[in-house]
Parts: C-alpha cells; sequence; structure tokens
C-alpha cells in the first residue's frame, strides 16, 4: 500500500473552518504591525524574506475562494494524505509565485486583508459538502481546509521564527489538525506497529515494521510536543538536533525516526 493510499482520518469541518479563519486572523493581525525593515528580513525558507512568506501565507488561503468559483468535479480523487506528500512537487512554482505576489503587493497587510474578507464570503456562500478541482486532484472542501491548517500553522511559525518578539498565537484547533495530519503521514509513509509517537494532547501513532505493540508500555516510544513535531516533520529541526536538545525523548531500538524525516517539505 503506497502512503497516501492509508485511509485518512476524518475532522469536524465546522471546526476546521473556524480553525483556518481564526489563525489566518491571527497572521493578518500580525503582519499589521510589521516595519519596513521587518518585512526585509530573512527566514529559515531559502531566499525568501518576510515579506515573501507573508505573500506565500496569503496564496495558501486565497487559493480556497479561488477553486470554490470554479465548477465543482463529480467526486474526489486525492485525500489529505495525498495532498501531504504531493507537495513538494510544487514548491519550485509556488516559490517563484511568492517572489512575483511580493514584488506586486506594496501594502502586504492590505492585501491578506482582502483575502480574509474572500474567505469568508466564499465559506459563507458554501456551507455544505463541495468538491474543489485542486491542481494535484480533486479534493473535498473539508478535506481541503484541513491542508490550510497546516500551511497556517507551519508557517505561523516560520514568521514568529524569522520575527524576534512577533508572538503570533496559534488556534488550538489549528494546531490539532495539523500534528495529527503530519502525525498520519508518518504512519503513512512507515508503517507497522512497533513505534508509538506521542504527541500530547493531539496525537498518538504506531509506525515503524516490526512487532506490533498491543498492551502495556510499548518497547519503542517517541514523544514531543506539537510544535517540535510540527518542525520535524516539516524540516525545520533535524531529528539529531531535537534529540540532543532534549525536545524529544526516544527510547528503543526503534524510535529513531530520523531516516524518516522530513515527512513532508
Amino acid at each position: 500500500m503506497s502512503p497516501a493510499k492509508k485511509r485518512a482520518r476524518t475532522y469536524d469541518s465546522v471546526k476546521i473552518r473556524a480553525a483556518v479563519t481564526a489563525q489566518f486572523g491571527y497572521v493578518l493581525e500580525g503582519v499589521r504591525g510589521l516595519t519596513a525593515e521587518q518585512f526585509a528580513l530573512p527566514t529559515r525558507l531559502g531566499e525568501w524574506t518576510v515579506r515573501e512568506l507573508v505573500a506565500h501565507i496569503g496564496m495558501c488561503v486565497d487559493v480556497v475562494p479561488r477553486l470554490i468559483a470554479l465548477p465543482a468535479p463529480p467526486k474526489p480523487g486525492i485525500t489529505v494524505l495525498d495532498w501531504a506528500f504531493g507537495t513538494a512537487a510544487n514548491a519550485s512554482a509556488l516559490s517563484d509565485l511568492a517572489h512575483e505576489l511580493a514584488a506586486r503587493d506594496t501594502d502586504p497587510a492590505a492585501a491578506l486583508a482582502a483575502t480574509a474578507e474572500s474567505l469568508a464570503a466564499a465559506l459563507a456562500e458554501t456551507p455544505g459538502p463541495r468538491v474543489l478541482d485542486f491542481r494535484t486532484g480533486a479534493i473535498t472542501l473539508a478535506d481541503f481546509l484541513v491542508t490550510r491548517t497546516v500551511e497556517l500553522v507551519v508557517h505561523t511559525d516560520d514568521l514568529n521564527a524569522a520575527v524576534p518578539g512577533l508572538g503570533i498565537p496559534y488556534d488550538r484547533q489549528a494546531l490539532a489538525a495539523c500534528t495529527r495530519l503530519l502525525a498520519d503521514a508518518l504512519a503513512a509513509k512507515a508503517p507497522g506497529g512497533s513505534t508509538e509517537v506521542r504527541i500530547p494532547p493531539y496525537a498518538v501513532v504506531q509506525c515503524v515494521e516490526g512487532l506490533r505493540h498491543t498492551r502495556g508500555t510499548p518497547p519503542n516510544v517517541v514523544e514531543t510536543d506539537p510544535l517540535t513535531w510540527i518542525r520535524l516533520a516539516t524540516g525545520r529541526v533535524a531529528w539529531r538536533d531535537a534529540v540532543a536538545e532534549a525536545q524529544v525523548s526516544a527510547s528503543g531500538e526503534r524510535a529513531d525516526l530520523g531516516a524518516l524525516l522530513p515527512v513532508m517539505s
């Protein structure tokens, strides 16, 4: 079974809608206070400055109303896990577009505010189920909004890392959905039951081939906090560094996840 063929968990669509709206609102408020000097700061994302990063975040949300405006495909063809494993293929094109948008938008906060209005209107006009014609395959609106929690949480963390003292908060539901999707992606990438990965309070998954744990304390256990997990799963932090700095506890001969990370980039 390929990683993306693993059955994806379901999410509460009402909570996910609220989470996307809330997290994007937090980003908008944080961006509104940035100075020209802060927009020019480097980020941990290659050549992107904060300005390119903000443009990319806006693009990740603006795609929702744009897709809703298109004719709906008859049925979905991909899930959230397919999306997670397919992001790398579009990285170069997305980077180019971020540079283009950053150069065009002279007021990044105003551009985000306009996107927030478009998102609110599109979701209000689409209260029920809907299939979207996304570039990598048709996907339900509910699933696509789960992928937006990943984009928003991961890039909120990128913004906070780039701008000292910025401190954009994380919506609890958005953080939970992001954590769970990335944990499920690991379990799909390395199916098995020999290792238990715990990310309290949001996720527990079993992965890695070997003797399946059924009762008592698992022989191989990895535990970390949600933000550290998200950074590991997306390549922001290396496994060896997180372990060395005690950001991760790992016990057992099959608890080294270094070769399996990141799960998406």
